[in-house]
């Protein structure tokens, strides 16, 4: 059993120059955050990757619908390279892996990178 009571703790010292007389007064301010950079996912063409395997791909991990991702392909047909979304970091970078591992699994040479839109 304790024989003593609790002692209170010591009130903090105020520093010079603060006081009721001299009080300083804080301005909040308010911080301003950069939205994120974005990345955009870009398919390369080869000659070896079946059109409708890009069709395909561009529906399934960038949720196209049929019309649109026709379109991208043939861009990526005719131009070199399509762009297939917009995304930050983590979800470029998981879509470009999930492109190249679908691609792989189906022996295709697909390429897909993902680069900072500018």
């Amino acid at each position: 059993m304790a024989t003593q009571n609790p002692r209170k703790p010591p009130s903090p010292v105020a520093p010079p120059g603060v006081g009721s007389d001299d009080s300083v007064v804080l301005e909040r301010r308010t911080q301003r955050i950069k939205p994120p950079q974005m990345f955009q996912v870009v398919l390369l063409n080869d000659d070896f990757t079946p059109m409708e395997f890009v069709v395909h791909v561009i529906q399934e991990f960038f949720s196209k619908d049929r019309e649109t991702a026709t379109q991208i392909m043939l861009k990526i047909h005719l131009e070199g390279k399509g762009i297939c979304g917009v995304y930050t970091r983590d979800v470029a970078s998981t879509k470009v892996d999930q492109v190249l591992q679908t691609a792989r699994l189906a022996g295709h040479p697909l390429q897909c990178l993902s680069e900072p839109v500018e």
